[in-house]
This record gives structure tokens, C-alpha cells and sequence, in this order.
């Protein structure tokens, strides 16, 4: 294998390298940005409990 062959090749691998991991960081701040967002829903429902203490305390189940 010629030397511009392979070092073409190289880049190319370089190349893909960089878009995956460039992939890799989207998915991970996506995903970071949903977990805070669920994190946010669910301190405002245990902000919401405080009001209605009784809500939802007992459940009526027949067989």
C-alpha cells in the first residue's frame, strides 16, 4: 500500500472518528437534558402532594 493511499485512509478513519464522537456528545446532553426535566416534574409533584395530603392514600380493590 502506497504512503498517500494510507494516509488518506487514515483520515478517513480520523473522520469518522470525530462524527461519532460528536454523535456520542449530542445523545449525551440530550439525555442529560431529559433527566433534568424529569428531575424538575418531579419536584414540583412532591410540591403539589403537600396540599392535598390525603389524595390518593387509600385504594378500594375488589376481587
Amino acid at each position: 500500500m502506497d504512503i498517500a493511499k494510507m494516509s488518506i485512509l487514515m483520515n478517513q478513519a480520523h473522520l469518522q472518528q470525530q462524527a461519532s464522537l460528536a454523535v456520542l456528545k449530542k445523545a449525551m446532553n440530550t439525555a442529560e437534558m431529559n433527566a433534568n426535566g424529569l428531575i424538575d416534574m418531579l419536584n414540583q409533584s412532591v410540591g403539589n402532594q403537600a396540599q392535598h395530603p390525603y389524595k390518593g392514600a387509600n385504594i378500594d380493590i375488589k376481587a
